[in-house]
């Protein structure tokens, strides 16, 4: 026989919890494979059948039951190449994140991952139980070991499994994106090839699930740590390896690094993001409020890029305090990117709201309360459109906003998906101008003018906050590295700014708790990533 594998590494799109429509993509995806591009081996991603994670629907016996149907079912419809498929395994009373190599029918092995992460956005070990076993197959001739995900990350599964006569590892992953992930994650496995002397097939998920983006890029890396091939980011593949003992041969020597652009990145992973939150749950189009500031703006060029023009619909809330600028501005934006718009003035409710209050808050100077009424304002009418329209209201503000609480609980926070959720003000303005690199379509002003809420004449955010590039730097200082206070004034900043900062972040936590999810793009994003107690009397 020979010792020549194809072997397609299939980097899909799937729904947690839709076996059903998952099924399908995992048919479609081993009948190409097999008939278009003579694969004997089709490699899917970590809990394939699930979608990753599947979370708490993991306590469902029914659901663990449908999954053991669902991959009965596949055991039974496809037939004439080998597949790896991921899914979880019951036995007894454990659960295990496992991967079943069957062909024609017949099971050839089975493998439960072993190392089982549990930090950051990661809670297996709520789910599972770790295995502690390696598992080989032998296809054509060649014996394959199997890893998932994490196993990657240390070396022991990959050593386990070549000491016991591997000589090629299959990898479904579902490794999410964050900034610089795509470089560790090849880094990582370069090295475990590299310490093993064995060539490595990653192939990772793509898609948004709720906050995480997964972005692709599977791999293969040969025995020497080398990028044979891989597949692109941010989009479905089905990628084709030749493996022949003892390595690889590449298929496309043009192809290989497919390494985006930091900012490329990260609007890629944000439009991906928006997509599939808005389609996996059956909206028909979005609602953003379009002030004629950088936020909406970015937000709104992201959602015509994810859904189209006709998917995506503004609406201008004017008031007293709003300058004709931000109108002009809002609308050339609108023409710019072909969305339909809608004009309705709160000036007639804020004044109501106003008279209404006034006994009750006579002798009390104005102050932000009247403020927050003008942005619960504008939730009204966004989130009454979109019960009368069934749209998805995007709500627009940043990650340094919401680091310190500069924002207006049930006013601008209101929405069902908060597009910039993890995006620092200054990548806000870096975003914006990678875009406007492919087509100018965000007016220079919006880009340029000072910004400001507009919610008090001649308001600027630097009148309440530091400037916007000190301020990300203090947030990252002591957000993503978990630095104290005395670190932070030790490292540069001024004193009263740090104190300032991170008071109101220990403030708005309360906020935080009860702001829309949003796409993950950091280490120690807020949501799963960082939980902190709301009542929290630590100060350092």
């Amino acid at each position: 026989m020979s010792d020549t594998l194809k072997i397609v590494l299939a980097q899909l799109n799937l729904k947690v919890g839709d076996l059903h429509y998952n099924l399908k993509k995992h048919e479609q995806a081993a009948l190409t494979a097999r008939d278009e591009l003579h694969a004997d081996i089709i490699v899917f991603s970590e809990l394939s059948l699930t979608g990753y994670s599947p979370e708490d629907l993991l306590f469902r016996p029914a659901f663990i039951q449908a999954t053991e149907d669902a991959l009965r079912q596949l055991l039974a419809t496809i037939t004439g190449i080998h597949c790896v498929v991921g899914h979880p395994q019951k036995i007894k009373d454990k659960l295990f994140n496992a991967c079943t190599v069957f062909y024609n029918g017949q099971i050839l092995g089975v493998y439960q991952k072993q190392v089982l992460p549990n930090y950051s956005i990661f809670d297996e070990y709520r789910y599972f139980s770790p295995g502690s076993k390696f598992c080989i197959v032998e296809i054509k001739n060649i014996p394959i070991g199997l890893c998932i995900c994490e196993d990657l990350w240390v070396n022991e599964p990959v050593k386990q499994a070549c000491q016991n006569g591997a000589r090629l590892i299959l990898s479904p992953n579902a490794s999410p994106f964050e900034l610089n992930k795509p470089q560790r994650r090849l880094a990582t496995i370069r090295a475990r090839a590299q310490d093993n002397k064995v060539p490595i097939l990653y192939a990772n998920q793509v898609g948004g699930q709720d906050e995480l983006i997964f972005d692709g890029g599977s791999m293969a890396i040969d025995a020497t740590g080398t990028l044979f091939e891989s597949a692109s980011f941010f989009q479905e593949a089905l990628l084709p390896i030749t493996f022949t003992l003892p390595t690889l041969h590449h298929q496309n020597n043009d192809a290989i690094d497919k390494n985006l652009s930091m900012d490329a990145a990260v609007y890629q992973a944000l439009v991906l993001g928006v997509k599939d939150y808005v389609e996996k749950n059956n909206f028909k189009d979005v609602l953003i409020g379009l002030s004629g500031g950088i936020d909406s703006a970015l937000t709104t060029t992201i959602a015509v890029d994810a859904l189209g023009p006709h998917r995506v619909r503004g609406i201008l809330m004017p008031s007293r305090f709003t300058a004709e600028i931000s109108n002009q501005d809002a609308l050339l934006l609108a023409k710019n990117l072909g969305i339909e718009t809608q004009t309705i003035s709160i000036e007639p409710t804020y004044e109501q709201f106003l008279a209404t209050l006034a006994t009750h808050f006579q002798n009390h100077p104005k102050d932000a309360t009247e403020e927050n009424i003008q942005a619960r304002i504008r939730a009204i009418i966004l989130m009454a459109f979109s019960n009368k329209f069934g749209s998805l209201v995007l709500s627009t503000g940043n990650r340094s906003e919401l680091a310190v609480g500069y924002c207006t609980l049930y006013g601008d926070m209101a929405g069902g998906f908060a597009v910039l959720k993890d995006i620092p003000k200054t990548l806000v303005y870096q975003l914006t101008h990678f875009r406007n690199q492919l087509n100018d379509v965000i007016p220079e002003r919006i880009i340029t003018r000072p910004p400001t809420a507009e919610l008090a004449f001649n308001q600027r955010d630097e009148d309440s906050l530091p400037p916007y590039p000190i301020l990300d730097e203090i947030l990252k200082l002591y957000l993503n590295h978990e630095k104290s206070i005395a670190e932070i004034i030790a490292a540069g900043f001024n004193e009263s700014e740090v104190n300032k900062v991170v008071n109101l972040i220990r403030k708005n936590e309360y906020k935080r708790r009860q702001a829309a999810i949003g796409p993950r793009i950091n280490y120690k994003a807020f949501g799963r990533d960082r939980r902190y107690p709301v009542v929290n009397g630590y100060k350092g």
